[in-house]
This record gives C-alpha cells, structure tokens and sequence, in this order.
C-alpha cells in the first residue's frame, strides 16, 4: 500500500508546480546560469586557427578528443574558453576520495563532520587548479605542435594557460551555484547540457548518412529501437534496490521497555555509478590521442599497440570490458560500500541482520551480498558501454553515440526529478499545515463568540 507522501507525490500536477514560488525561481536561476555555460562554449581561445582546427578534429575522431567532446558540449571542438570542462574538477574529487580510503589524516578529516567536509572542499578546489594548470599547458603545447595557432609562443602557452584554468575554475563556481541556490547538483547539470545540447547536431548528421544512402534504413530503425531499449534498461537497473533487512533489539529506559524496530539497508545494484566506465575510456583511448598529438610519427611499439588496442579491436573491447569490471569492484569496496565499515556501525547501534552474528559474521555476509550485487552490476556497466562501441565500429554510425554518456544523461535525470518532486513535496505539506493552522484559528474564534 501506498504511503502518504507517495500518495502526495502521485497528485501533484502543474497547478501545484504554479503555486511552488521558490520551486519556481530555483529552476530558472539553475536554467541562467546553465545558459551562461552554454554561451561560454563558443567564445574561442585567443590565438587559434579555426580552419587548422577543424581540420585537426575530423583526423582526432576516436581519441580522447572525441569523448572530452561530448563531456565538454563541443567546447574542445572550437576550442573554447570551457575546452577542459569541469573534468579537472572530478579528477580532483576521485583522488581525493581515493586518498580519503587510504591517507589517515584525510579520514580523520571525514570524521570532523561540517569542518572536516569544508576542508576537503578547498583540497578538492586546490587540486583542481593543479591538474587544470598540467592539462591546459599539455594542451597548448600540443595545440603548437600541431600548427594551430597563429603566433606560437610563449606568449600564447601563458595566455591559452590562463584562459582554460580561469574557465573550469569558474564552471566549477557555477555548478557550486546551482547546487546552493539552483535544483539538482550543479556539477552533474553541466555535464548533462553539455552532452545533450551536442544531440541535434549528432541526430541531423545520422539522419543524413541515412538520406546519402551511407546507411541503411533498417540500421537506423534498429538503432533508434536499440538506443530506446537501453534507456530502459539503465533506468529500470539504476532503481534497484537490494534491501538488507536490520533487526534492532527491545531496549529498556528506565521504567519503560520500548519495542525493537526494524529496517532495510538499501544496497544498490550498480553502487558505483558511471565512474568504471570514465575511468576504463580514459585509459583505453591514451595510445590513439598520444598518436594523434605526435602527428602520426609514432615507433614500431606505440603502432603495434594501436594496431591491437585501437578502436573497434577485440583486444580492445575485452580490456575495455576488464577494466570495468575492476573498477566497478574497486571503487565500490574501497568508497561506495565498506562492509567492514558498515558492519561495525550496525554493532555500535546495536542492529544486526536476522540470522547473523554481530562483528566479523555480518560483515562476511555483507560482503557476499554486495560481491554477487557488483557481478550484476559490472556485467550491466560493461554491456552498456560495449554495446554502443561495437555499433560505431561495426555500422560505422558518423556520432559519438557511448555508454557513459547514456548513463550520466539517465541518472542525472532522475536525481533532478527526485529533487523537483521533493520540493514539490515540501511546498505540499506546508500548505496542508497553514490550512490547518487556519482552521484552528477560526474554531477558537467560533468558540469565544459562544461564550
């Protein structure tokens, strides 16, 4: 049976989104700052040949250019002020996670609560800065070996250096934005516009390979049905849920004995999200963009290594699918789901699962469910992003159609969703209270009036 607030959820319609003033503002304060970005992806770096650019993208397609293309809504194709996007940002928040596991002062720092999360904030803002101030100069210095700039000097590394660093930095304050006064999470919206404002352009070149007669009809029926089939299937497994029953015993205070209650720990089928799938990309398409940067000169062993590692290769599809794999266990059991850590936390409040002995018994059983969870969960990862890559290579689909982009646009989504919802939630219960608070008033005034 449906609870009231589900019930509430379920009756909420546009005039109820009308009467949501504050719902209302926060959604075009986030659409202002979100068209800002947009607008920013089309304000080129200073010094760059547009035409010896282009030219530079059509021959990078398959590399790291191409995915950072996707990430960036075109910003890294006309070279925008926005060409690194806020991926230096993630970067910068994975490492620091990762040490958070591993670095004892960053874990007691996890511990500090509000403080200790400011302060890893500002690590998380310094890194940022770092890794943006390494990929902006590798850029510009690549951007000069491949001729592409007007007046190469040190002159343009400086100011190309500047410009790219200053745009994450201030993408990364307007994501900080969106998240405190906007709706949804500010960071996840950017990367979100930028993958779909490339989807008409990408759309209307598929369509007319279709016209040329360069593919097939059926291919493009199948690939819409296909793509439609997998939204499916990511929304249907990033919803699943699987509940751990706790069992917490009768406890006595004072006179009084107060019954146990019980509860789920909800454990997700896919507890890592969409970073496996960044990770293992970004390290699979390194020897194709190395190749690429050195203008095709490359020895005897990087050729042979994109000879077996290049798109569209076997080699590459299974270390693809590998590496997905590792990292899907990886980062779940090191920073999504500790079972140690959540083992010892059900002890210290004295819930335990039925059946299972407190300590060392509910974690060994925690780790068994979470383990055969992660075999789901990764082989679901690896098909999603395999599927599209073998579609490119083998039907030779002219767009950037990847796995991690469907996964970020679906989650992004419903988490957006989920927060509109809740608001909207929020606005409800607050009109019921005034209505009722109302309605007290006028049954104290009725009452004197017969005295």
């Amino acid at each position: 049976m449906a609870s009231a607030a589900e019930q509430m959820a379920a009756n909420t319609s546009w005039g109820t989104f009308g009467k949501a003033t504050e719902l209302r503002q926060r959604i075009l304060f986030a659409i202002g700052l979100l068209i800002v970005y947009r607008i920013g992806t089309y304000i080129p770096v200073p010094g760059i040949d547009p035409i010896a650019l282009q030219q530079f993208m059509e021959q990078a397609a398959g590399g790291i250019g191409d995915i950072l293309n996707v990430f960036t809504g075109g910003a890294v194709s006309r070279m925008a002020i926005f060409a690194l996007g806020i991926m230096p940002y993630i970067s910068a928040s994975i490492v620091i996670q990762l040490l958070g596991t591993m670095y004892e002062p960053l874990k007691q720092l996890k511990k500090e609560g509000e403080q200790g999360r400011k302060k890893i904030n500002q690590y998380t803002r310094y890194g940022t800065v770092v890794l943006a101030t390494v990929q902006a100069y590798a850029l510009s210095v690549s951007l000069e070996a491949g001729d592409l700039v007007s007046n190469p000097g040190l002159f343009f590394r400086a100011s190309c250096v500047v410009t790219l660093v200053g745009g994450t930095m201030f993408l990364m304050w307007l994501g900080e934005q969106i998240t405190a006064r906007g709706i949804g999470n500010g960071i996840s919206l950017i990367i979100f516009v930028g993958i779909v404002a490339e989807l008409p352009a990408a759309l209307a070149q598929f369509f007319a390979s279709g016209r040329s007669g360069a593919i097939s009809p059926v291919v493009i029926i199948g690939v819409i049905l296909l793509v439609i089939a997998v939204f499916m299937v990511v929304v249907t497994v990033e919803r699943a849920l699987r509940k751990i029953h706790i069992q917490y015993p009768r406890r006595q205070v004072g006179m009084k004995v107060y019954d146990g209650g019980s509860s789920h720990l909800p454990v997700k089928v896919n507890p890592a999200g969409v970073i496996p799938a960044i990770f293992a990309s970004m390290i699979l398409v390194v020897p194709s963009t190395l190749a690429t940067f050195s203008g095709g000169q490359t020895g005897p062993v990087v050729s042979t290594i994109l000879a077996y590692l290049g798109p569209g290769q076997p080699l590459n599809f299974l270390l693809f699918t590998l590496a997905i794999v590792y990292f899907t266990f990886f980062w779940t059991k090191e920073t999504t789901f500790k079972p140690q850590e959540v083992a010892e936390n059900l002890k210290n409040q004295n819930g335990f699962v039925p059946g299972i002995r407190p300590g060392k018994k509910t974690e060994e059983y925690l780790d068994y469910v979470v383990t055969r969870l992660l075999v789901l969960g990764s082989g679901y990862l690896a098909a999603v992003c395999l599927l599209p890559e073998i579609l490119r290579s083998q039907l030779a689909i002219p767009f950037y159609f990847g796995g991690t982009s469907v996964l970020i646009v679906v989650s992004v989504a419903m988490d957006t969703i989920n927060q509109v919802q809740s608001h909207l939630l929020a606005h409800q219960y607050e009109g019921l209270i005034e209505k009722s608070q109302l309605r007290g008033k006028k049954r104290g005034r009725k009452g004197t009036a017969r005295r």
